[in-house]
């Protein structure tokens, strides 16, 4: 696909704020941009991932408390996700406008305000909206660091260091498994949310105070006119050439890993609750070495010149392949495929030095939020539809979930995916 480059309307000259290549080169050195850039905003990230990932491992400790079906469970576990989605395209605003410094704290103190409420919730209707209040905290938990590293670092190492930020939260995935169970056991689910909304709170505090500002071309943009940038990209052909691929397979990966693998486990697998938290470790590890790989084998690909959709396209095979095997309930090589589906399923990071370097660093957040828009409403559809295709079937003797609606539930959604595969390659073929 031809790369071309997207200027908004009015936009002619570089607009004040924006960094020069020779302001980029006597920028921070390398121990400066990690400890004070690229790590705090990796810990925002570390606990968006933690928050996303939990209820895989307290569902049922809340299904036994409050009462709930796997469609309630499905639907309060994704209003964090619908949340999520619906700041995305502000959030983008407020990015390029403010800068991720102070954006990202703000959001964060509404996250540890959330999970404070969902410690005390005693309802349905109340942990719901501490969880839509969790998700709408974290909706800058990966973009503030993408847009962080947009004013820092120079294009041909972003997917790499875009990578290491996301490799935080495959750490929260990880802590989201054995670690979050025994600290269920041993505080109860209520204590681990009290806790949690302390380290989100000591977060913020650490982005206020060490994170340095640097302005952005966005800053000296009228909000009309950064409002209309986000129409312009949502118009244009080649995002929704995009769009569809990352957000089902992206979208797809995110509502099973953090809530539905947990199940799957359990009612197809056949495991115990320490069963499934040792297997939903071993996908977070394999997670973490799997965004790692990609940043890794992106910028190799990136600095010889070859087109980062390329390599996502690759990694995006052996993803469709593991899901297709989940699918098919290959229980005999089950540890292999979700290590596979874990590993792949975020390859959509590649696509996100992409729309930079397409849209532009001035539009680069809108841009990145606009994506992760249809991500994450897709993520939101996904994990509360498995949820009411599972309801569909009959539960089994020991109260869990019928297998035959996971592999319809997550037979769907595999086909979706392919259909926008066709799609993307389609439209490639059209645009070249």
């Amino acid at each position: 696909m031809a790369i071309r480059s997207f200027r908004p309307r009015g936009r002619r000259h570089p607009s004040p704020g924006v960094s020069s290549p020779l302001e980029r080169a006597q920028g921070p050195g390398l121990a400066t941009l990690v400890l004070t850039i690229l790590a705090p905003f990796a810990f925002g990230y570390f606990l968006s991932y933690l928050f996303r990932s939990v209820n895989a491992v307290v569902g049922p400790n809340l299904v036994a408390d409050i009462g709930l079906t796997a469609a309630d469970l499905g639907l309060l576990t994704s209003t964090y996700l619908l949340a999520f989605a619906l700041f995305q395209l502000p959030l983008g605003v407020l990015l390029d406008r403010f800068g991720p410094r102070r954006v990202q704290t703000a959001l964060l103190a509404c996250a540890a305000l959330g999970s404070l409420l969902f410690a005390l919730g005693g309802d349905i209707a109340t942990l719901t909206f501490a969880r839509a209040l969790i998700g709408f905290g974290f909706a800058g938990g990966l973009m503030s660091g993408f847009k962080a590293i947009v004013l820092w670092v120079p294009e041909p190492r972003r997917a790499l260091a875009n990578a290491c930020v996301m490799s935080f939260g495959a750490l929260g995935i990880l802590v989201a498994t054995v670690p979050v169970e025994l600290a269920v056991q041993a505080f109860g689910w209520r204590g681990v949310f009290t806790g949690l909304a302390a380290a989100t709170f000591a977060v913020a505090v650490l982005i206020l105070a060490v994170v340095p500002e640097r302005g952005g071309a966005g800053a000296a943009q009228s909000l009309g006119r950064q409002i209309a940038t986000v129409i312009d990209i949502l118009r244009d052909r080649a995002f929704w050439r995009l769009a569809p691929l990352l957000s089902t397979t992206a979208g797809t990966h995110v509502a099973i890993q953090t809530l539905w693998a947990g199940p799957w486990f359990r009612d197809v697998a056949g495991l115990d609750r320490i069963g499934v938290a040792n297997h939903l470790m071993a996908v977070a590890l394999a997670f973490l070495a799997g965004i790692l790989l990609s940043g890794a084998v992106g910028d190799w690909f990136v600095r010889r010149g070859v087109d980062l959709l390329n390599v996502l396209l690759g990694f995006l095979a052996f993803f469709l392949c593991a899901e297709l095997a989940i699918v098919l309930q290959l229980t005999s090589i089950n540890l292999l495929m979700w290590i596979v589906f874990g590993m792949t399923g975020q390859v959509a990071i590649l696509a996100y030095p992409w729309l930079s370097s397409h849209y532009g660093a001035a539009a680069s957040a809108r841009a990145m939020t606009a994506m992760n828009l249809a991500i994450f409403l897709t993520a939101f559809g996904v994990q509360y539809a498995i949820g009411a295709i599972l309801d569909l079937f009959p539960t089994t003797p020991s109260g869990g979930y019928d297998p035959r609606g996971y592999q319809v539930a997550f037979g769907v959604f595999f086909a979706a995916q392919l259909l926008a595969l066709v799609w993307y390659l389609h439209g490639r073929r059209s645009a070249d």
